[in-house]
């Protein structure tokens, strides 16, 4: 256990959001397995918007559990927001970030930090070996969804590997000093390039509620990766443009010849089919370049992700805005100094 005001060893960053069915569950498997790990350590909960009993319980385990930490962010922001905060507050040589439906389970944290200790590697991904828990349209496509941003994006992304992950404090503190917004962490985390090793884990069942990324909130993470990792959609745009403009001059030749051999040229029919298919390949092409043009307006703006209402380690205070100069912070919080 940590004793007040000692170096902390272990930070365990949690995202909630809704969780007041699985909370009990959850510390009742983390903490005994924290308290074994003998070493000073911190459990940040990090509250994002919950709209149930979750900050009540929160407050209530505070009581009795003395590592837990509880940030509370204003207003629900988002999974990879949440775990931003969390990794943006976290105070340990080695950062484990955690979902709290304990299909990742958290027994596998020992395991982790004895490879990261052993084999002096800066991440350890935590790898779902076995997803048979998992509906097969999931399975596969989350193995397409991989399999196709490391074709795309060049990133040595391990196959399965979410956001149950080890990292040391160099990596930490090189995602909070990046300047991206709507970052996402599952692919930030293998392109920074640091020795990683991984442990692989049966995924488990949800213990308790419902899963918070239904297929709108996976479709919109997957275009986020892809557009935030790779220029290869724009370059399939302009190739679809150089096919439209060949196929255009071969129409044209159609008709020139067609019309020296005296032959009727093709009816409304191939004219409409035509019009058709390049209006559908330029409408492809606007919408590509305007996910990359949001995504390059939202970064001028530098709109703070998420902010941050209560940490319980600083008490409350209400939410500044952070300094322009440091975009990289993705937040607006409180102006105290942080430990």
């Amino acid at each position: 256990m940590s004793a007040p005001g000692s170096a902390i060893t272990l930070s365990i960053v949690i995202p909630m959001f809704n969780e007041e069915a699985v909370l009990p569950l959850l510390v009742e498997r983390l903490r005994p397995l924290a308290d074994g790990l003998r070493t000073a350590y911190e459990v940040v909960a990090v509250d994002d918007g919950s709209s149930d009993a979750t900050p009540v319980l929160l407050q209530r385990l505070r009581r009795d559990w003395p590592e837990l930490r509880v940030v509370r962010l204003r207003a629900n922001s988002g999974h990879q927001a949440a775990i931003s905060a969390g990794l943006q507050r976290a105070r340990g040589d080695f950062v484990v970030t955690i979902d709290a439906d304990l299909q990742d389970p958290p027994e596998v944290i020992a395991e982790m930090l004895r490879v990261a200790r052993e084999q002096g590697v800066d991440v350890v991904y935590g790898v779902r070996e076995d997803r048979s828990t998992d509906t097969a349209f999931k399975r596969h496509s989350a193995g397409l969804f991989y399999r196709a941003i490391r074709r795309l994006a060049d990133i040595d992304a391990p196959v399965d590997a979410g956001d149950y992950r080890l990292m040391s404090r160099a990596t930490v503190d090189a995602i909070n000093s990046l300047p991206e917004h709507n970052r996402v962490l599952r692919f930030v985390v293998p392109a920074l390039g640091f020795p990683s090793a991984s442990v692989g884990y049966t995924r488990e069942v949800r213990a308790a509620g419902t899963s918070k990324y239904p297929l709108a909130k996976m479709l919109r993470l997957s275009v986020d990766s892809v557009t935030g990792f790779s220029l290869t959609p724009l370059r399939f745009a302009t190739w679809l443009g150089l096919l439209g403009g060949l196929a255009a001059l071969g129409v044209l030749a159609y008709a020139v010849i067609a019309r020296i051999l005296g032959h009727a040229l093709p009816g409304w029919t191939s004219t409409v089919v035509i019009v058709a298919a390049v209006g559908a390949v330029q409408l492809l092409a606007l919408g590509i370049l305007g996910e990359y043009v949001g995504r390059m307006y939202g970064a001028m703006q530098a709109r703070p992700t998420y902010f941050v209402a209560h940490d319980s380690l600083e008490g409350a205070h209400p939410a500044q805005p952070v300094h322009p100069a440091h975009p990289g912070h993705g937040s607006a919080e409180n102006p105290a100094r942080r430990p």
